[in-house]
Protein backbone atom coordinates (compact mmCIF):
# COMPACT_ATOMS: atom_id res chain seq x y z
CA UNK A 1 0.00 0.00 0.00
CA UNK A 2 2.55 2.55 0.87
CA UNK A 3 4.85 1.43 -2.87
CA UNK A 4 1.14 2.65 -4.49
CA UNK A 5 1.00 5.91 -2.25
CA UNK A 6 4.53 6.77 -3.16
CA UNK A 7 3.83 6.01 -6.69
CA UNK A 8 0.42 8.07 -6.89
CA UNK A 9 1.26 11.08 -4.78
CA UNK A 10 4.14 12.61 -7.13
CA UNK A 11 1.43 12.80 -10.23
CA UNK A 12 -0.50 15.71 -8.48
CA UNK A 13 2.82 17.59 -7.65
CA UNK A 14 4.07 17.20 -10.76
CA UNK A 15 0.71 19.31 -12.73
CA UNK A 16 1.00 21.90 -9.50
CA UNK A 17 4.53 22.46 -10.25
CA UNK A 18 3.72 22.73 -14.32
CA UNK A 19 0.83 25.36 -13.52
CA UNK A 20 3.15 27.34 -11.63
CA UNK A 21 5.76 27.25 -14.37
CA UNK A 22 3.20 28.05 -16.98
CA UNK A 23 2.01 31.21 -14.76
CA UNK A 24 5.17 32.54 -14.59
CA UNK A 25 6.01 31.64 -18.62
CA UNK A 26 2.60 33.51 -19.40
CA UNK A 27 1.14 35.57 -16.92
CA UNK A 28 -0.91 37.35 -18.68
CA UNK A 29 -2.19 34.31 -21.39
CA UNK A 30 -5.37 34.68 -20.44
CA UNK A 31 -7.50 37.81 -20.55
CA UNK A 32 -9.99 38.78 -17.41
CA UNK A 33 -13.72 38.06 -18.18
CA UNK A 34 -14.13 41.34 -16.22
CA UNK A 35 -12.28 44.38 -14.49
CA UNK A 36 -13.00 46.59 -11.68
CA UNK A 37 -12.07 50.02 -11.13
CA UNK A 38 -12.44 52.76 -8.37
CA UNK A 39 -13.05 55.54 -9.99
CA UNK A 40 -12.07 58.40 -7.05
CA UNK A 41 -8.45 56.61 -7.22
CA UNK A 42 -7.81 56.75 -10.86
CA UNK A 43 -5.57 59.41 -12.22
CA UNK A 44 -6.82 61.79 -14.72
CA UNK A 45 -4.90 61.67 -17.81
CA UNK A 46 -4.07 63.61 -21.25
CA UNK A 47 -6.83 62.09 -24.18
CA UNK A 48 -8.25 63.80 -26.92
CA UNK A 49 -10.78 66.12 -25.16
CA UNK A 50 -8.66 67.67 -22.57
CA UNK A 51 -7.76 71.10 -22.21
CA UNK A 52 -6.33 73.01 -19.38
CA UNK A 53 -9.68 73.10 -17.86
CA UNK A 54 -11.00 69.57 -18.67
CA UNK A 55 -9.97 67.03 -17.20
CA UNK A 56 -10.57 63.38 -17.98
CA UNK A 57 -10.34 59.94 -15.53
CA UNK A 58 -10.26 56.76 -17.79
CA UNK A 59 -12.46 53.99 -16.13
CA UNK A 60 -12.12 51.44 -18.98
CA UNK A 61 -11.07 51.95 -22.80
CA UNK A 62 -8.96 54.53 -23.74
CA UNK A 63 -6.68 55.57 -21.70
CA UNK A 64 -7.04 52.46 -19.26
CA UNK A 65 -4.43 49.78 -18.81
CA UNK A 66 -6.35 46.99 -19.91
CA UNK A 67 -7.78 48.87 -23.09
CA UNK A 68 -7.19 45.99 -25.60
CA UNK A 69 -9.92 43.80 -23.62
CA UNK A 70 -13.39 45.24 -24.52
CA UNK A 71 -14.59 44.64 -28.00
CA UNK A 72 -17.30 47.18 -28.67
CA UNK A 73 -16.73 49.93 -26.15
CA UNK A 74 -14.30 51.98 -27.38
CA UNK A 75 -14.11 54.55 -24.04
CA UNK A 76 -15.75 54.71 -20.90
CA UNK A 77 -14.46 57.80 -18.32
CA UNK A 78 -15.25 60.81 -15.80
CA UNK A 79 -15.08 64.11 -17.17
CA UNK A 80 -14.64 67.09 -14.95
CA UNK A 81 -14.75 70.54 -16.52
CA UNK A 82 -13.50 73.76 -14.34
CA UNK A 83 -15.65 76.70 -13.77
CA UNK A 84 -16.18 78.15 -16.93
CA UNK A 85 -13.98 76.01 -18.30
CA UNK A 86 -14.55 74.14 -21.74
CA UNK A 87 -13.56 70.49 -23.36
CA UNK A 88 -12.10 69.92 -26.84
CA UNK A 89 -14.41 69.68 -29.46
CA UNK A 90 -13.80 66.10 -30.98
CA UNK A 91 -15.92 64.07 -34.00
CA UNK A 92 -15.28 60.19 -34.64
CA UNK A 93 -16.74 58.15 -37.76
CA UNK A 94 -17.62 55.75 -36.37
CA UNK A 95 -18.05 55.74 -32.93
CA UNK A 96 -20.94 56.88 -31.06
CA UNK A 97 -21.04 58.57 -27.63
CA UNK A 98 -23.34 58.96 -24.60
CA UNK A 99 -23.11 61.70 -22.06
CA UNK A 100 -24.47 61.90 -18.85
CA UNK A 101 -24.25 64.93 -16.62
CA UNK A 102 -23.37 63.60 -12.68
CA UNK A 103 -23.31 67.27 -11.52
CA UNK A 104 -23.19 70.85 -12.34
CA UNK A 105 -24.60 72.55 -15.60
CA UNK A 106 -22.72 73.70 -18.88
CA UNK A 107 -23.65 74.18 -22.29
CA UNK A 108 -23.77 71.50 -25.60
CA UNK A 109 -22.33 72.31 -28.50
CA UNK A 110 -24.05 69.97 -31.32
CA UNK A 111 -22.57 70.52 -34.86
CA UNK A 112 -24.09 74.25 -35.25
CA UNK A 113 -25.95 74.24 -32.21
CA UNK A 114 -26.08 74.85 -28.80
CA UNK A 115 -27.86 73.38 -25.75
CA UNK A 116 -28.26 73.94 -22.11
CA UNK A 117 -27.52 70.50 -19.81
CA UNK A 118 -27.70 69.86 -16.61
CA UNK A 119 -27.49 67.68 -13.64
CA UNK A 120 -29.43 63.84 -14.49
CA UNK A 121 -29.21 64.72 -18.10
CA UNK A 122 -28.20 61.97 -20.79
CA UNK A 123 -27.79 62.48 -24.44
CA UNK A 124 -27.02 60.53 -27.61
CA UNK A 125 -23.90 61.93 -29.70
CA UNK A 126 -24.16 60.21 -33.27
CA UNK A 127 -20.42 59.41 -35.07
CA UNK A 128 -19.59 62.55 -37.59
CA UNK A 129 -21.24 65.54 -35.36
CA UNK A 130 -18.71 67.41 -33.70
CA UNK A 131 -19.39 68.21 -29.99
CA UNK A 132 -18.13 69.22 -26.89
CA UNK A 133 -18.98 70.66 -23.41
CA UNK A 134 -18.42 74.05 -21.94
CA UNK A 135 -19.26 75.12 -18.08
CA UNK A 136 -21.69 77.91 -17.29
CA UNK A 137 -22.70 77.48 -13.92
CA UNK A 138 -19.17 78.55 -12.20
CA UNK A 139 -19.15 75.32 -10.66
CA UNK A 140 -17.06 72.03 -11.86
CA UNK A 141 -19.08 70.02 -14.48
CA UNK A 142 -19.02 66.78 -13.60
CA UNK A 143 -20.20 63.83 -16.66
CA UNK A 144 -19.73 60.33 -17.96
CA UNK A 145 -18.54 60.13 -21.04
CA UNK A 146 -19.07 56.70 -23.00
CA UNK A 147 -18.14 56.23 -26.38
CA UNK A 148 -18.40 52.64 -29.07
CA UNK A 149 -17.37 51.34 -32.09
CA UNK A 150 -19.98 50.50 -35.38
CA UNK A 151 -18.65 48.09 -37.16
CA UNK A 152 -17.57 49.03 -40.55
CA UNK A 153 -20.66 46.51 -42.15
CA UNK A 154 -23.50 48.94 -40.31
CA UNK A 155 -24.59 52.12 -42.67
CA UNK A 156 -24.65 54.68 -40.62
CA UNK A 157 -27.63 57.63 -41.49
CA UNK A 158 -27.37 61.19 -41.56
CA UNK A 159 -27.35 62.26 -38.36
CA UNK A 160 -30.05 64.67 -37.02
CA UNK A 161 -29.85 68.35 -36.60
CA UNK A 162 -30.41 68.76 -33.28
CA UNK A 163 -29.06 67.00 -30.15
CA UNK A 164 -31.32 64.31 -28.46
CA UNK A 165 -31.58 65.27 -24.69
CA UNK A 166 -33.50 63.90 -21.77
CA UNK A 167 -33.24 63.45 -17.85
CA UNK A 168 -33.59 60.90 -15.94
CA UNK A 169 -35.99 62.45 -13.24
CA UNK A 170 -38.50 62.01 -15.82
CA UNK A 171 -38.05 58.60 -16.91
CA UNK A 172 -40.61 56.23 -15.50
CA UNK A 173 -39.40 53.12 -13.55
CA UNK A 174 -40.68 49.97 -14.16
CA UNK A 175 -40.24 46.63 -13.16
CA UNK A 176 -38.68 43.87 -15.39
CA UNK A 177 -40.23 40.52 -14.79
CA UNK A 178 -37.41 38.13 -15.21
CA UNK A 179 -34.83 40.17 -12.76
CA UNK A 180 -37.53 40.34 -10.09
CA UNK A 181 -39.29 43.04 -8.44
CA UNK A 182 -36.37 44.44 -5.93
CA UNK A 183 -34.80 46.68 -8.91
CA UNK A 184 -36.81 49.51 -10.65
CA UNK A 185 -35.53 50.40 -14.09
CA UNK A 186 -35.83 53.28 -15.72
CA UNK A 187 -34.41 52.64 -19.67
CA UNK A 188 -33.01 55.44 -20.79
CA UNK A 189 -31.58 54.90 -24.43
CA UNK A 190 -31.20 52.28 -26.94
CA UNK A 191 -30.87 50.91 -30.72
CA UNK A 192 -32.33 53.01 -33.43
CA UNK A 193 -34.50 50.48 -34.46
CA UNK A 194 -36.37 49.75 -31.05
CA UNK A 195 -39.51 51.64 -28.88
CA UNK A 196 -38.88 50.66 -25.32
CA UNK A 197 -36.04 53.26 -24.44
CA UNK A 198 -36.49 56.88 -23.60
CA UNK A 199 -34.56 57.69 -26.39
CA UNK A 200 -34.22 55.04 -29.23
CA UNK A 201 -30.95 56.51 -31.52
CA UNK A 202 -28.08 54.05 -31.17
CA UNK A 203 -25.89 51.36 -33.60
CA UNK A 204 -24.17 49.53 -30.87
CA UNK A 205 -25.57 50.53 -27.31
CA UNK A 206 -28.19 47.73 -26.69
CA UNK A 207 -29.61 50.04 -23.13
CA UNK A 208 -28.35 52.41 -21.01
CA UNK A 209 -30.09 52.46 -17.73
CA UNK A 210 -30.69 52.75 -14.25
CA UNK A 211 -31.49 50.45 -11.69
CA UNK A 212 -33.17 51.43 -7.93
CA UNK A 213 -32.85 48.79 -5.90
CA UNK A 214 -34.46 48.67 -2.58
CA UNK A 215 -32.84 47.45 1.07
CA UNK A 216 -31.51 43.66 0.17
CA UNK A 217 -32.65 43.92 -3.31
CA UNK A 218 -31.15 42.16 -6.40
CA UNK A 219 -31.42 41.67 -10.15
CA UNK A 220 -30.59 38.12 -9.94
CA UNK A 221 -26.98 37.56 -11.72
CA UNK A 222 -27.06 36.79 -15.35
CA UNK A 223 -24.77 36.83 -18.65
CA UNK A 224 -25.21 37.98 -21.27
CA UNK A 225 -23.90 35.66 -24.63
CA UNK A 226 -23.36 38.92 -27.32
CA UNK A 227 -23.03 41.61 -24.68
CA UNK A 228 -20.49 43.64 -23.02
CA UNK A 229 -21.64 45.33 -19.90
CA UNK A 230 -20.64 48.18 -17.40
CA UNK A 231 -21.62 48.95 -14.10
CA UNK A 232 -20.94 52.38 -11.85
CA UNK A 233 -22.56 52.27 -8.30
CA UNK A 234 -24.08 55.66 -7.42
CA UNK A 235 -24.57 55.58 -4.37
CA UNK A 236 -25.28 53.03 -1.46
CA UNK A 237 -23.20 49.58 -0.73
CA UNK A 238 -23.29 45.93 -1.65
CA UNK A 239 -22.09 42.85 -3.04
CA UNK A 240 -21.34 43.31 -6.85
CA UNK A 241 -21.58 39.69 -8.72
CA UNK A 242 -18.44 39.63 -11.22
CA UNK A 243 -17.67 35.98 -13.08
CA UNK A 244 -17.25 32.42 -11.32
CA UNK A 245 -16.60 32.34 -7.49
CA UNK A 246 -15.82 29.11 -5.20
CA UNK A 247 -18.87 27.85 -5.52
CA UNK A 248 -18.73 27.50 -9.59
CA UNK A 249 -21.82 29.96 -9.62
CA UNK A 250 -21.39 33.48 -8.69
CA UNK A 251 -17.85 35.63 -7.36
CA UNK A 252 -18.79 38.25 -5.09
CA UNK A 253 -16.89 41.58 -4.65
CA UNK A 254 -17.35 44.08 -1.65
CA UNK A 255 -19.24 47.34 -3.47
CA UNK A 256 -19.46 51.16 -2.64
CA UNK A 257 -20.13 53.93 -4.28
CA UNK A 258 -17.57 55.11 -6.96
CA UNK A 259 -16.69 51.09 -8.05
CA UNK A 260 -17.39 50.66 -11.75
CA UNK A 261 -16.91 47.26 -13.35
CA UNK A 262 -16.60 46.10 -17.04
CA UNK A 263 -18.50 42.69 -17.93
CA UNK A 264 -16.91 40.95 -21.10
CA UNK A 265 -19.54 38.60 -23.08
CA UNK A 266 -21.05 36.02 -20.70
CA UNK A 267 -19.54 36.99 -17.71
CA UNK A 268 -21.70 36.20 -14.80
CA UNK A 269 -22.64 39.72 -13.86
CA UNK A 270 -25.38 41.18 -10.86
CA UNK A 271 -25.87 42.92 -7.70
CA UNK A 272 -26.87 42.49 -4.30
CA UNK A 273 -27.99 44.99 -2.27
CA UNK A 274 -27.45 45.60 1.59
CA UNK A 275 -30.39 45.47 3.76
CA UNK A 276 -29.88 48.92 5.40
CA UNK A 277 -30.27 51.03 2.27
CA UNK A 278 -31.33 51.37 -0.99
CA UNK A 279 -28.65 51.92 -3.90
CA UNK A 280 -28.22 52.97 -7.95
CA UNK A 281 -26.64 51.84 -10.25
CA UNK A 282 -25.96 53.69 -13.86
CA UNK A 283 -25.42 50.68 -16.55
CA UNK A 284 -24.99 50.04 -19.96
CA UNK A 285 -24.87 47.55 -22.54
CA UNK A 286 -23.46 47.62 -26.18
CA UNK A 287 -23.99 44.35 -28.71
CA UNK A 288 -21.16 42.44 -30.10
CA UNK A 289 -21.27 41.58 -33.80
CA UNK A 290 -22.52 38.29 -34.20
CA UNK A 291 -20.43 35.60 -35.51
CA UNK A 292 -20.67 35.02 -39.05
CA UNK A 293 -22.66 31.51 -40.53
CA UNK A 294 -20.03 29.07 -41.70
CA UNK A 295 -22.22 27.76 -43.93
Amino acid sequence: MKKLLLLVLPIPLLCLSAVAQQARVHPESVDPSWLHRYVPDIPCRAVDLTTPTCHYKPIFGLGDSKAQIPVTLARYGEVTVDSNGECKTVSYPREEQIYVILNGSGVLHYGHETAPVRKDDFMYLPPTVAHTVADSSGQPLRLMVMGFKIPTDIKIDPPSKFPEIANIENVKEQVLTWHGPSVRYKLLLGPRTGTRNTMNAAYVVETLFWMDFAPGGTNFPHHHEYMEEMYLLMDGHGQEVAGGGMNGVEGLHPAKAGDAYFYRQNCTVGFYNSKDARADILAVQSRLPLPKSPY
